[in-house]
């Protein structure tokens, strides 16, 4: 037996249980990891509250980093005492975790544990957003929202290493520091953005917007757009954005609107090992910092559910067996 998170059925973070629950078993080409630290993110909370269908109970969590102890039969590529992280695993919040070992990353010698948890899931996602999703270029003006959550103080030292101008949004002033220490050139409120932007822009727009908020930025950031630009709206902080009128993307300038997901980021190994060696290596060179922003113990998981959707945390956050 071993303790975990437990989500027995949809609801708000109250549902959580902390549980004795069975000890896995790796399978031919599983690994067992004893975690040394979850990563907590949005996509959890989506997952426990029902926005995305789940089939309960269910252990949470997709981020991890830890030490493997036992590596199935067919698996040559770990073996026991080897550090590892991910962002594609399942039931991350526990002790102890099953995990593909094709979907596990190595983590080099300089790198903590608590980054290596911090980085996957974020990092990735700042990764395939200006590399793939649009490959931003030097030069270009990008607009970013929650400048000072994990996803955006990433993503703003991604962009400026490009030669992007980064404006960004934030809602306190502590978390404008933040925003500007990771290097962003313009730091908004969000109230009346999209005019602050035009204004910002001599009244061209943005090249690009990566919007993780979803609900409440959604019209703003779509005004924010040059004409040809693109709308990437790879969350939903807020809520999720009610159904669109497509017509508005042509009264607006011809505009792209994209809905990205990670998974379709991670396609091959090669891909996978791609995006995590740029950012291990950048953080093992000191280009890249990774601010956790706050660290809870697995028993208060329902914590720190609540202080993530009421916006009250920056950069990650971390659960700690």
């Amino acid at each position: 037996m071993h303790k975990a998170i437990v989500v027995p059925s949809p609801g708000g973070p109250e549902i959580l249980r902390y549980e004795d629950v069975d000890l896995p078993v790796p399978g031919p080409n599983e690994i067992l990891v004893k975690v040394a630290a979850a990563g907590v993110n949005f996509i959890d909370t989506y997952q426990r509250s029902g926005v995305y269908p789940m089939k309960y109970p269910f252990i949470p969590g997709s981020e991890a980093a830890g030490t493997v102890v036992q590596a199935g039969l067919d698996v040559a590529s770990f073996r026991d005492g080897d550090r590892v992280a991910t962002a594609e695993g399942g039931g991350a919040y526990a002790e102890y975790m099953l995990l593909d070992a094709a979907k596990a990353l190595p983590v080099p010698h300089g790198v903590s544990s608590e980054v290596a948890a911090a980085l996957p899931l974020q990092g990735i996602t700042a990764h395939y957003l200006c590399n793939s999703t649009y490959p931003v270029q030097s030069g270009e003006t990008v607009l970013t929202h929650a400048g000072a959550g994990g996803v955006g103080l990433l993503l703003t030292q991604l962009l400026k290493a490009k030669g992007a101008t980064v404006i960004t949004t934030v809602s306190t002033d502590d978390k404008a520091e933040l925003a500007a220490g990771a290097g962003a050139d313009h730091v908004l409120r969000y109230d009346g953005f999209a005019d602050r932007v035009r204004e910002l822009t001599d009244g061209r727009g943005v090249d690009v917007v990566f919007d993780g908020v979803g609900k409440t930025t959604f019209d703003g950031s779509l005004s924010s757009l040059r004409p040809r630009g693109m709308m990437v709206l790879f969350g939903g902080a807020s809520g999720q954005v009610p159904p669109f009128d497509i017509q508005r993307l042509n009264a607006l300038g011809s505009l792209y609107l994209t809905r990205p997901t990670i998974r379709d980021y991670l396609l091959s190994a090669e891909e996978r090992q791609w995006r995590a060696r740029e950012l291990f290596e950048m953080v093992e060179a000191g280009t890249l910092d990774v601010r956790i922003g706050a660290t809870y113990p697995l028993a208060d998981a329902a914590k720190a559910h609540e202080d993530l959707e009421g916006r009250k945390t920056t950069g990650k956050v971390l659960l700690v067996p």
